[in-house]
């Protein structure tokens, strides 16, 4: 008996503090409206994954994370073209045809293009910056046209990380992303 009235003390207690904490706050009866009160930062940019960390000194980190893309190029390219011929003293021309002005205002400029009637690769060959799908091999990409030279082919062990593919699969649905490390 006393087993049970302690039983039966302990389900009302819990039931009690349950109640008393789903309390209603809604004190209207339309949808929620989301609070935009306040001050709100954008803290970071990355439409192209490495391209900030490598071409952007540590003391400009944060003024180009808050730069607007539209401005971003009249800031920075200069400084992102100096680095690129810093790394590759013998770039001329990438795989794009770009010389170091026009690949490097591009760089500065952090947006992820998207087409909307084409194919969506971070480049395969053909089609360039037309969106990022999760299999693209982003950082390749990216130091091809870096190192690689007009054709691709140039300084091949830096044109590469050697990763080609991600460590866990990717899901088929939505949102498509591989499952976390526990």
């Amino acid at each position: 008996m006393k087993f049970n009235t302690i039983k039966i003390t302990a389900i009302a207690a819990l039931a009690s503090l349950t109640a008393f904490n789903c309390s209603n706050d809604d004190d209207s009866n339309g949808p929620k409206v989301p609070e935009f009160a306040g001050t709100y930062v954008q803290e970071d940019q990355m439409a192209r994954p490495a391209i900030s960390t490598v071409f952007v000194s540590m003391g400009n980190k944060d003024a180009f994370n808050v730069t607007v893309p539209s401005k971003q190029a009249a800031g920075y390219q200069a400084a992102f073209q100096n680095k690129l011929l810093a790394l590759n003293p013998g770039y001329t021309t990438n795989a794009l045809g770009m010389d170091a002005a026009t690949f490097t205002g591009a760089l500065a400029t952090d947006v992820l293009t998207v087409t909307l009637d084409g194919k969506t690769t971070f480049f395969d060959g053909t089609n360039v910056l037309t969106g990022r799908m999760l299999t693209d091999d982003v950082i390749d990409v990216e130091l091809l046209l870096i190192f690689g030279g007009p054709m691709g082919t140039d300084n091949s062990t830096l044109s590469s990380d050697n990763v080609d593919a991600n460590d866990k699969p990717f899901s088929n649905t939505f949102p498509y992303l591989a499952a976390p490390h526990m």
